[in-house]
Formats: C-alpha cells, sequence, structure tokens
C-alpha cells in the first residue's frame, strides 16, 4: 500500500526541512509539503526527525572465534539493528587459506538468506594472495562484493604480512575495490601478550595493556605507507585512539584515498571499563580495546571535522556466561566482542547530537550516508530523496530511557551500556517501504532482508 509520511522533519546530510514524503512500493515517489494523496497509509512523524535509514558498516554475525560463535545471528541481529534504527549492514565473511573466495562467500550467503530482516551485504577477508586468489577477485567484486578486509592482528589465527596486504591493495586499485584493515601490530601484540602470561597478569584489564595505542598508530601508519605506495585506497576500521587518528589525518591532508570509522564503544567507554571487578570487565574485551578516556574527545573532534568518515558497531556478540567466561585466568581466551548493533544509532545521536559535539547533518552523514557512499550503494540507500529505497527512521528526540539489557533486543545476556541514560529512539522504521519496526513493536519478517550487489569504488 502506497505511505505516506506526515508531519515530521526531514534530515540529510546536507539539509533539514519540513516536508510530507509519499512511499510507493520500496521507493520514495514524492517530497513536499503537504502532499494531497488520497487512499495512502498515513504515517504521522509530528514532532521526529525523519532519518535515511542507518547502515551499518562493521557487523559480524554468526561468526565463529576463540573456540565458540557469536550469541547473534543474522535473525536475531538484524531484528535489534532494526529496532535501533539499522536498515542495511556489511557483515564480514571469513576466509580461510586454502579455501576458495566462492566457497567462503557461499557459506555467508547461507548465514543471511531466509534469515536477515533488514538488507545486507559482505566485505571479504584476505587471508593470503596466491595467484588463485588475486584471480578469483575479478568473479568477486562482479558479484557486488567490492570491500576486501585485511587483518594486521590476530597471529597464527587472522593476521596477515604485509605483502598480503600490498599485493591485495594493488588488486583492489585494479579491480575498484577498497581495502579495510584490522591496523594493530600483531607481532608486538603476540610478544606483549607472551610476557604478560608468563608474569602470572591474566585479568581482562590486560588485554588493553598489551594492546597498546602505539601498536594501533604503527599498524595504520604502515597500512597507510603501503596504501600511498599501491596509489590505491584504505578504510581503517574501529579507530580507538589519538595515535591512530593522527595517522589518518596527516595522510588525508596530502590527498591520499585514506578514510576512517569509529565505534559507539569508544566514543562513550573507556579502559577502566575493563577492570571492573569479578572478572566483569571480561564483557569490555574487543579489539582494540577500549582506551584511556581523553582520547573520546579526539575521536569526537576527528568525527566533526571529517578526519573519520563512519560508525560501525564492531558488533560481536558473545554471552557473558559460558562464553566470555571461557577467558578467566587468561585474558587471551577471552572472546574479542560485544553486542553493540542495537545502540549505535542512539548513542552517537544522544552523545553526539544532543550533546552538541556534531550536528544533525552530520549525524546522518556519519550513520548512512558517508558508508552508502564509500561502499557503493549511494543514492539507492543514505539518503531521502526521490527514487531511492524507501529505507527510513522515524525518531523521536524527546524520548529519555535507558539502556539495558532489560529492555534491549540482541540475543545476549548483558549491554556495555548499562545503565547510560540517552535522549532520542526510533519508533517507526521502515525498510524498502515495508515496516520492521511500528510504534516501537517488531512486524518485519524475517528473510524480509535483500543482498545488496554494490558499486565498484568511487573517491566519494
Amino acid at each position: 500500500m502506497t505511505k505516506l509520511i506526515r508531519g515530521g522533519t526531514v534530515v540529510t546530510a546536507s539539509d533539514t526541512y519540513q516536508a510530507d514524503i509519499l512511499i510507493e512500493g520500496e521507493r520514495v515517489i514524492a517530497i513536499g509539503e503537504s502532499i494531497d494523496a488520497q487512499g495512502v497509509e498515513v504515517i504521522d512523524a509530528t514532532g521526529c526527525y525523519v532519518f535515511p535509514g542507518g547502515i551499518d558498516p562493521h557487523t559480524h554475525l554468526d561468526m565463529p572465534f576463540g573456540g565458540t560463535v557469536t550469541a547473534d545471528d543474522f535473525e536475531t541481529g538484524t531484528r535489534a539493528a532494526a529496532f535501533g534504527g539499522t536498515t542495511t549492514i556489511i557483515d564480514f565473511c571469513l576466509t580461510s587459506k586454502g579455501q576458495s573466495l566462492q566457497e567462503a562467500l557461499t557459506l555467508w550467503h547461507a548465514k543471511a538468506e531466509g534469515k536477515a530482516c533488514i538488507d545486507y551485504g559482505f566485505h571479504l577477508m584476505i587471508a593470503e594472495t596466491t595467484d588463485q586468489i588475486l584471480e578469483q577477485l575479478q568473479d568477486v567484486v562482479e558479484q557486488g562484493v567490492t570491500s576486501l578486509k585485511v587483518f594486521m592482528a590476530y597471529k597464527n589465527v587472522f593476521q596477515a604480512d604485509d605483502e598480503t596486504l600490498f599485493k591485495t591493495l594493488i588488486r583492489a586499485k585494479e579491480l575498484g575495490a577498497l581495502v579495510q584493515v584490522h591496523a594493530e601490530n600483531g607481532d608486538v601484540i603476540d610478544y606483549l601478550t607472551k610476557k604478560a602470561l608468563a608474569e602470572g597478569n591474566v585479568d581482562p584489564i590486560y588485554h588493553a595493556l598489551t594492546r597498546p595505542p602505539t601498536a594501533e598508530g604503527e599498524a595504520t601508519g604502515r597500512a597507510i605507507a603501503l596504501t600511498a605506495l599501491a596509489d590505491a585506497q584504505l578504510y581503517v576500521v574501529h579507530v580507538s585512539c589519538a595515535e591512530a587518528v593522527q595517522r589518518i589525518a596527516e595522510a588525508r591532508e596530502k590527498g591520499w584515498q585514506i578514510y576512517g570509522e569509529t565505534c559507539p564503544q569508544y566514543l562513550a567507554l573507556d579502559i577502566t571499563y575493563l577492570e571492573k571487578p569479578d572478572f566483569e570487565g571480561a564483557k569490555y574485551v574487543w579489539s582494540p580495546p577500549l582506551r584511556e578516556k581523553w582520547n573520546q574527545e579526539v575521536l569526537w573532534s576527528a568525527l566533526k571535522s571529517g578526519i573519520l568518515q563512519t560508525v560501525g558497531s564492531d558488533q560481536c556478540s558473545f554471552h557473558f556466561a559460558e562464553q566470555k567466561e571461557l577467558g578467566r585466568g587468561d585474558f587471551t581466551k577471552i572472546p574479542n566482542g560485544g553486542p553493540l548493533i542495537e545502540d549505535r544509532f542512539t548513542v552517537l545521536y544522544s552523545e553526539g547530537v544532543h550533546q552538541g559535539r556534531i550536528s544533525l547533518n552530520q549525524f546522518v552523514d556519519i550513520t548512512s550516508t558517508k558508508t552508502a557512499k564509500l561502499f557503493g550503494m549511494f543514492p539507492k540507500k543514505g539518503t531521502i530523496a526521490i527514487g531511492s529505497d524507501a529505507d527510513i527512521v522515524i525518531f523521536d528526540p524527546r524520548i529519555e530511557r535507558t539502556l539495558s539489557v532489560e529492555s534491549h533486543h540482541m540475543n545476549v545476556d548483558y549491554n556495555p551500556f548499562e545503565g547510560m541514560k540517552v535522549h532520542g529512539e526510533p519508533v517507526t522504521v521502515l525498510s524498502r517501504g515495508e515496516f520492521v519496526i511500528r510504534d516501537k513493536q517488531f512486524v518485519g519478517q524475517k528473510g524480509a532482508g535483500q543482498f545488496i550487489k554494490r558499486a565498484k569504488f568511487k573517491r566519494p
């Protein structure tokens, strides 16, 4: 049925204005004042912002790690994302040495098809760069998987060497793909980790102390240098500290194609959470680790100035009971990751817009538009415009609430933002013109989400 969103304040990355939005099928077909449409379903957005659906560029759903599997799969994770105002995710498809890239992608398609409640795409991990793998990348890009991930950390698990990264950058330049890096010096971290364990330092806080910000800054700088040498393009995921921001800022000043993402946990939480007693600090073990609190304002400033372009959740949920607890007595065995997909949108609004750190338009750019542009989905997604997908969030900024495991929708037994008071909440969410959340109730369908075939990289 044709729908009319009436009475709201439409906000895009560039404009803020009062208007009605007419939706037919999956698309926006008209935007204007007092649209007169007969026989349509009217959605009242009075007093609310009308945002483009959030795009989360960084999720790990149904992912094996550390002898276990994430608590949220493509059904529970995308449902929680929708409650949080996200209508599209890009998930990481893992690969292993000796495996064809198509085998890995087929497995990830099987994880998502029939389960995802919102639209999705994939990034593809590159574990090795044999001649066969480099050749296979052309088919991958033609299938609409136009971003590649290289890990510089997790030695003997995911970590690739500099040759692998450099070859990936060169091939990506040829094919029109965007290379992403997890930028931490895995060799240094491996040494510091072994040293800590030998000295009997086994508590969660040592996860952070053995992954110092210098190791992130060094790896970020090294990845940028290799990108410049290859004359390619690079996206640094989950930037957590000033050292990494500085390297990205310097590269962008030179005009290099370097982009950066941070996450809500680095904007709102700090290293002291890993010191919580009774092993509670394990809830906050992810990589890179939480940093000293002063880094938060550096990250906010980088978002405001455009040094960093996006905020991803790095959703990678593990239950505290039985999963995080695998690391009691040895912090290296704590599964890395946290449940963050649902609160990304609201935390950025509440801590960013409401606190005056970023503007409304910057909020939309960071949570949706820039990701759509960097990852080949704009203008179909990432904005509200005639012809764009009707991925729309009606967001009430007047609501005040407290984030808690008791009220979240992720399939996990804790919330890292537990007790945090926030302003604003998505009340109604549409994906391609269909209700997923209506008046804060899930009305979507398991399996309704579609795979998004993304375009090749273009400099935004």
